[in-house]
């Protein structure tokens, strides 16, 4: 089970999210960058961090279908148990997006891909923190980085690295459409 390193790094993350801040952590196959998906300071940050693209959309993770709660339209109970078949684990689902959901998360898209992460530390983190973005930690195009210090050494201070042991996972989440139940990636 993952611990959070300190109450106080705890305490210093969320005032960190809460501000607009964007976070480095540790994921299945890379480490990631995030933010409070709500949060459009922070949603541009990402953006501005990475050198990507606004239309293309980004990745949220949670602690369970719940977390998602007003950026996604919740499934219906068949939607929830189909989502549980591949939940917690390394399959991320296109959801119609909800009325939280802002245009730098969602991009030009009408859905919103969601994800609950088998991955310890993103488990813990999104039950203490609540939901966060997750675009893995790199400049777009860049190959993606492995390690709490190769974040501190290409983003500097414009973010806050948490420690964290990144998973075996040599691949990216697989991504479904959940409506055809297509696999874009």
């Amino acid at each position: 089970m993952y611990r959070f390193p300190s109450a106080s790094l705890l305490r210093q993350t969320r005032r960190h999210l809460k501000r607009g801040g964007v976070i480095a952590y540790a994921t299945e196959s890379c480490f990631g960058l995030g933010c409070d998906p709500r949060n459009a300071r922070g949603l541009k940050a990402i953006l501005r961090i990475k050198g990507r693209p606004n239309h293309k959309g980004m990745i949220v993770v949670g602690a369970g279908v719940e977390a998602f709660r007003g950026l996604i339209r919740m499934p219906d109970t068949a939607g929830r148990a189909r989502l549980a078949t591949r939940w917690p684990g390394p399959t991320t689902f296109l959801l119609p997006a909800g009325r939280q959901a802002l245009p730098w998360l969602r991009g030009r898209h009408t859905t919103l891909a969601v994800r609950v992460s088998a991955h310890a530390g993103v488990a813990a983190l999104t039950r203490r923190l609540g939901p966060l973005v997750s675009t893995s930690a790199n400049v777009a195009g860049k190959r993606s980085l492995r390690s709490a210090a190769a974040c501190r050494h290409a983003f500097g201070d414009r973010l806050l690295t948490l420690p964290g042991l990144v998973g075996r996972r040599r691949r990216p989440s697989t991504i479904i459409d959940f409506a055809s139940g297509r696999v874009l990636r």
